[in-house]
């Protein structure tokens, strides 16, 4: 019997570190790449390097309006296409029958008008909510680069040579946030009023 990892359990492994440390946020993926590309160039053991994408947003940008016939042409279309593939495949094992192109035809047929009134019974059902096409995509605002704390300090010193104003700015940004942190931990709560 086996006991090997499940697939969840390994990429989860492949995705993670030990004990993560930043080396910098970028604004875009290709800076973030550029980075650990410069990394890499530099003999920096990059299997230890992770980009992660943060501050998640949902993009949706509207491509046009969804009319009743444009619902009934998009289900005639696809209806046909699965019609189009039951009769290949029917055709493809029919032996004896002979039935050939005309029973591909009429796969066809009876696919689209399938298609057709399921996507109009799909359409009416939604009562005109929703009467737009879409297409949408989960973007990130910022990449941050991970290392293994192991190699932090050597991963800062050649990112620091690759654009030491990026440097600079990356340890004020670093040093403020610390600050911040270190103030709010600070904050006391002040006690309840005393009731006399």
């Amino acid at each position: 019997m086996s006991t090997q990892p499940n697939a969840m359990a390994r990429s989860r492994a492949v995705l993670s570190l030990e004990y993560p440390m930043s080396l910098g946020r970028y604004d875009t993926y290709d800076k973030a790449q550029k980075a650990v590309d410069y990394l890499s160039d530099h003999e920096f053991p990059v299997q230890n390097v992770l980009i992660v994408g943060t501050d998640l947003k949902q993009l949706e940008r509207v491509t046009g309006r969804l009319t009743r016939q444009r619902v009934a042409v998009g289900g005639l279309v696809s209806g046909a296409w699965l019609g189009l593939f039951v009769g290949l495949i029917f055709a493809l094992f029919d032996t004896g029958n002979g039935a050939g192109l005309l029973g591909i035809l009429l796969t066809v047929a009876f696919g689209a008008v399938f298609g057709l009134i399921w996507a109009l019974i799909g359409y009416a059902l939604t009562g005109g909510n929703r009467d737009f096409t879409s297409v949408m995509q989960v973007v990130a605002t910022q990449y941050e680069v991970l290392v293994e704390h192991k190699f932090v300090a050597q991963g800062r010193e050649l990112l620091t040579k690759m654009d030491p104003m990026a440097a600079a700015q990356a340890q004020v940004d670093a040093a403020r946030e610390a600050e911040r942190q270190r103030a709010a931990s600070e904050q006391v709560t002040p006690p309840p009023p005393a009731q006399g």
